[in-house]
């Protein structure tokens, strides 16, 4: 098993390798703030795009989601008449 890296190691791989923070999101199709809340240690990587993030940097164990995630359903908004009503 390989060792992962922490966030100072996965900065210093990317300099390394002489790649910016928005280089290699655009490459890896993620958003670059994201990478950076990954690599700044405020996001905690469980699921989503995070833990893909984290992964592919090889700061964790893990398999690429591809499932995708899952969002609330929009709630509707009330109409006039309802809102009178329930008053």
């Amino acid at each position: 098993m390989t060792t992962l890296r922490t966030k100072e190691e996965a900065r210093a791989w990317l300099d390394y390798q002489g790649i910016s923070i928005s280089q290699w999101a655009r490459e890896n199709k993620v958003h670059h703030s994201l990478v950076r809340e990954v690599l700044a240690g405020r996001k905690k990587c469980l699921r989503g795009m995070s833990h893909n993030i984290a992964v592919l940097l090889g700061m964790k164990h893990g398999e690429i989601t591809t499932r995708p995630a899952r969002v609330a359903p929009a709630r509707r908004p009330v109409q006039a008449s309802q809102a009178g009503a329930a008053a």
